[in-house]
């Protein structure tokens, strides 16, 4: 099977690359080139957004399935419509699961509505998606969309702080206060990147998936205390816990907004059995606590992974001096 990659060395991506080349399939990456580049892996090196360029590294070529990593908006689609159209099977679409209503949905199924009006980048997610529903129907572009939910393998999964810095990280090693959102009782689901790529690759060149969309997720259920307690535990210590009701939080620093009230102020459950009818005996197999602590490993097994957001640490310092407590 012959795959293209548009990005590939993500945190996600990276590790769906390295599944796709376990599998003994063709797999290529377009990129600008200014990544390090995986063994077993076809460079096409161009611009996305240069269609000169893109025609160059594209020529004679077709696919069974293209993946875009890094697509957002419905100009990023259009775009690939016309890279695209006759040339594959398949194209993937990676969305985002905080496109879903999560507020009265406990449990979130693919049918769960999608519906974030307070954060711009959801909102363009979604219009991406139907965008590409239009092309299906009109002319039978083949699109499935695939929508992760806070995957981790090279980032810390928490709400502030944390992500692709280790700053939260950082305030408890130097043992600082760190910040939970709400009173940290409300439930969650982080997905490390492997147990998602295992059911990805299971997507990729299937024609019944053409015109649906997939969450894949762990099925554990933590809540922020636990997460931020098994983060502790990951890098040796006991973390000083403040716990800050996120519309404070988005007050005192409106940045907060998006990720925080528009999307993980609310408890966040999945139902996997979509994509465990159509990836049969997938199952995510790695729990956090094991997870995390290969993370922290290695980000603490090279001073570059360790980028503090000095930014992002005064906004905490910020809301924490004004939070009484």
């Amino acid at each position: 099977m012959k795959i293209l990659f548009i990005g590939g060395t993500g945190n996600i991506s990276g590790a769906v690359s390295r599944e796709v080349l376990s599998q003994g399939m063709e797999l290529y990456h377009l990129n600008r080139g200014q990544s390090t580049q995986m063994e077993g892996v076809h460079v096409l090196q161009a611009d996305i957004n240069d269609p000169e360029q893109v025609g160059r590294a594209l020529q004679n070529h077709t696919w069974d399935a293209v993946v875009n990593w890094i697509a957002f908006t419905p100009v990023d689609v259009e775009r690939d419509l016309e890279y695209f159209r006759g040339r594959t099977g398949q194209y993937i679409f990676i969305s985002s699961a905080s496109c879903y209503q999560k507020n009265g949905h406990y449990l979130i199924t693919e049918s769960t509505p999608l519906y974030n009006p307070l954060w711009d980048y959801s909102q363009q997610k979604i219009a991406s998606e139907d965008r590409l529903m239009q092309a299906y129907r009109t002319e039978e572009f083949p699109f499935t969309v695939v929508r992760p939910s806070h995957t981790y393998e090279t980032v810390i999964p928490i709400p502030v702080g944390g992500f692709r810095e280790f700053t939260t990280a950082r305030r408890m090693l130097d043992g600082k206060e760190v910040i939970v959102p709400g009173d940290g009782t409300s439930l969650w689901t982080v997905t490390h990147a492997e147990d998602f790529a295992r059911a990805f690759v299971g997507l990729l060149g299937n024609p019944q998936t053409i015109g649906h969309a997939f969450h894949i997720t762990s099925d554990e259920a933590l809540t922020w205390n636990q997460i931020y307690q098994i983060l502790g535990d990951a890098l040796g210590v006991s973390p000083h816990i403040v716990h800050i009701p996120s519309d404070f939080i988005c007050n005192v620093e409106p940045s907060f907004t998006g990720t925080l009230l528009a999307d993980k102020a609310h408890s966040a459950l999945f139902d996997n059995t979509k994509i465990k009818r159509y990836v049969p005996g997938w199952q995510a197999t790695i729990p956090f606590y094991r997870g995390i602590r290969r993370t922290i490993d290695w980000m603490l097994g090279d001073p570059s992974r360790q980028w503090v957001n000095t930014e992002k640490d005064h906004q905490i310092e910020n809301i924490l001096q004004q939070f009484p407590h």
